[in-house]
């Protein structure tokens, strides 16, 4: 029987197998929390990609654990019943009519959109909010804003918006011994079972401290954090990034995600990755590859 020769595309594949595989046994065990949203949620292609990549990931003996946002979603939705938005500091205020139509589009349309993305791409998974099980009890969020004329702070009431106060990882647990890979709703309880609409970066990176998960990936619209230059920073300690903060080298939406990223690592997650969701099959280049394609945030330098 005659045998096709290697081609060089058949040689890459293999050696990317070869370079991958270290990583998969370092790996092997852990849990890894992805925040998944942006464009990379939005378009067909890049949802496939990052469905099968997850699946992936659980078939190599990782636990992925998938906390998404819906923000685009939930505005479309709201223009069409004609309720009006208004925002503070990036946070949309929420009052008793828009969380319904939150809960409805996070923990309804959007989540079940992506398990059936799991399900299509040969894996299985269940769709959950921060309500069910106890998995994140909330306390209401508030801003402080100085008036510009008079510089009396006020407190803006947000409605119902929160913050994680606590995260049950009970039934993250319990999956993580399953096949199955959990897909989370950036919905929580307040203390009288109301619902709080909670970012789902901040979500994703107080499930990532609860499960002591060994990296933490938030899929963005960018390639990473960069410095004055416009260069990507592959990887910054915890210093260094604070350091960027204060000399305003990071600035607007990046802040938010940056910090989120730190309080991750200080409360004991290994490494905070920031990566560009945009780029076909993202998770898989950051995690299996040598380099990565993001900034990572660790406590202190990674080993050469």
């Amino acid at each position: 029987m005659s045998r096709q020769p290697v081609s060089d595309d058949m040689a890459r594949i293999a050696q990317t197998l070869i370079e991958a595989l270290p990583y998969m046994r370092r790996y092997n065990g852990a849990t890894f929390v992805v925040k998944y949203g942006g464009h990379a949620m939005g378009e067909e292609e890049l949802a496939r990609n990052f469905a099968r990549d997850v699946v992936l990931l659980k078939q190599v003996g990782i636990h992925p654990v998938v906390v998404h946002g819906g923000g685009p979603q939930i505005r479309r939705m709201l223009e069409r019943l004609r309720i009006e938005s208004a925002f503070v500091d990036g946070l949309r205020v929420t009052d008793a009519a828009t969380v319904e139509v939150v809960e409805m589009v996070l923990a309804g349309r959007i989540n079940k959109e992506i398990v059936s993305a799991i399900e299509a791409a040969g894996g299985k998974a269940v769709g959950i909010c921060g309500k069910d099980a106890r998995l994140i009890r909330a306390r209401k969020l508030t801003r402080v804003r100085r008036d510009p004329q008079s510089h009396i702070e006020q407190v803006v009431d947000l409605g119902f918006v929160g913050e994680p106060e606590m995260v049950d990882r009970t039934i993250l647990d319990v999956l993580a011994g399953s096949e199955i890979i959990p897909v989370v709703a950036p919905i929580g309880a307040g203390p009288a079972g109301e619902t709080y609409n909670i970012n789902a970066d901040v979500a994703a990176g107080a499930i990532a401290a609860a499960v002591q998960a060994r990296r933490l990936l938030m899929l963005t619209d960018v390639a990473g954090v960069l410095d004055g230059e416009g260069r990507l920073l592959p990887w910054l300690t915890v210093d260094q990034a604070r350091r960027l903060i204060d000399q305003g080298v990071v600035a607007g939406g990046m802040i938010p995600k940056l910090e989120t990223c730190l309080q991750a690592v200080e409360a004991g997650v290994e490494a905070a990755t920031i990566l560009d969701g945009r780029i076909p099959h993202a998770i898989l280049l950051e995690i299996f590859t040598e380099h990565g394609i993001g900034t990572q945030i660790r406590a202190r330098r990674p080993p050469a």
